[in-house]
């Protein structure tokens, strides 16, 4: 079967990440222009790659590489900078950016919280707070009466598993706080807000919606392909302790409506209807299996090559991820990132010459070929990311982009590893 003739073929970014423009043009700062020290090397995402004032620049070089689709999310700050107060000058920048992608051919894919909390709704409380679920849909309301004409893909959150264990559990992201307690009413928050949005989203969107939402997807290999190896690859997926961080602990309450172990004791029946609200697809974003944690004597990480920041790279995991999603919850599957992080450089004849990320996107795109051909809805590829970029806790180390950016001056260069996506592209997977 391949891929469908309408396949999404993109990249990614957040606008955290990208934009830069941190205090421009009405806009408040997020729990990020925040972060301070707990960023490596003291540095900051308040320029980032400057996507705000270049998006021009950058949506002319997607084109080039001949993408069909941009997956972005919408800053929160940006749009609400105080409580109740929607800043117009905002939500112009995103009607641009969706007209200017509209004019090269390429289907905007909205994200509307990749992890950038505005720092009022911080001190209100944050995800902890139940006033959270109310402020975050008057900002859904706003994006949406604003951006819905034109767009059809919607993701209510990024990585849940992320915004919430190691934002609230762990502390190791923004807003850096460690509280169990407080974690588990943000994730109750957090998924309520989702099926409220989704329902908001289905109810009031000008053009018929397609909504979902990234999940950061952590995927076991099975050892073996017989009935016994798949039964313990999808336990291991979804009912481990790696698998209840984002797998059955999110995705059971929204896709099945029923809790899962951990949320059992949090979760009403009418919690459940509320965040069960039906959704067109599901987002996985898929970097390195949880075989490494797992399976510490059957996998062996030392015969596989590594990324920068230590993450093993296995392109099976991405097969493995979408089947096993698809097997359990039924809905068609978007891969909303996928990608690597790399020391890129400009070389002296002025070109990145990054071969492992052009082996790991043929490894991987043929792996998620492998589940377009058995039937499997396989929507679409968003590979992480379209550019360089602020890389969180890590800073500007870790190049993860198709393009790279030089922070200095702000020069793009298009990577080896992009034109043979581009080639990918042009043949829509079958010619890797």
């Amino acid at each position: 079967m391949s891929f469908s003739k309408d396949f999404l073929w993109g990249a990614a970014s957040a606008a955290a990440q990208v934009e830069g423009a941190w205090n421009e043009d009405g806009k408040c700062p997020s729990i990020w222009d925040a972060a301070g020290d707990h960023i490596q090397g003291g540095q900051d995402c308040h320029r980032a790659c400057d996507h705000y004032h270049r998006y021009k620049e950058d949506v002319a070089l997607m084109k080039e590489l001949g993408l069909k689709s941009y997956r972005f999310s919408v800053s929160w700050p940006r749009i609400m900078p105080e409580k109740g107060v929607v800043n117009q000058k905002g939500i112009e920048f995103y009607q641009n950016l969706i007209s200017e992608l509209e004019k090269a051919g390429i289907e905007p894919l909205v994200t509307l919280y990749h992890w950038d909390l505005p720092l009022w709704a911080h001190e209100e409380g944050g995800w902890p707070a139940p006033g959270i679920i109310d402020a975050y849909l008057d900002y859904v309301k706003v994006v949406v009466d604003a951006l819905s004409d034109r767009v059809q893909y919607w993701m209510t959150f990024n990585e849940p598993s992320v915004f919430i264990m190691l934002s609230y559990a762990l502390g190791s992201f923004a807003p850096f706080i460690s509280d169990p307690q407080a974690c588990m009413k943000a994730l109750r928050h957090m998924l309520l807000s989702h099926g409220k949005a989704v329902k908001l989203i289905r109810e009031t969107a000008k053009k018929t919606p397609k909504i979902g939402l990234a999940m950061a997807a952590t995927t076991y290999i099975p050892r073996s392909e017989d009935a016994a190896g798949l039964a313990d690859a999808a336990e291991k997926s979804f009912l481990s302790q790696v698998g209840e961080g984002s797998n059955a602990l999110y995705m059971d309450p929204i896709a099945l409506g029923k809790a899962s172990p951990m949320t059992a004791g949090i979760l009403s029946e009418e919690d459940l209807k509320i965040i069960s609200e039906p959704m067109d697809f599901v987002g996985v974003n898929v970097y390195q299996p949880s075989n490494p944690l797992l399976d510490k004597e059957g996998y062996d990480t030392e015969k596989l090559p590594k990324t920068m920041l230590d993450w093993v790279i296995d392109g099976r995991c991405l097969y493995w991820t979408i089947r096993q999603y698809w097997e359990r919850y039924h809905l068609p599957v978007m891969v909303t990132e996928n990608g690597m992080a790399n020391p890129d450089e400009v070389g002296e004849d002025g070109h990145v010459h990054d071969e492992i990320r052009r082996t790991f996107l043929h490894d991987f795109i043929a792996s998620m070929k492998r589940a377009a051909d058995e039937g499997i809805p396989v929507l679409g590829y968003q590979h992480w990311s379209i550019m360089d970029n602020f890389e969180w806790c890590s800073g500007y180390g870790p190049r993860f982009g198709l393009i790279h950016v030089d922070y200095d001056t702000q020069k793009r260069t298009i990577k080896d590893s992009a034109r043979y996506y581009a080639r990918i592209i042009e043949s829509n997977g079958e010619k890797l």
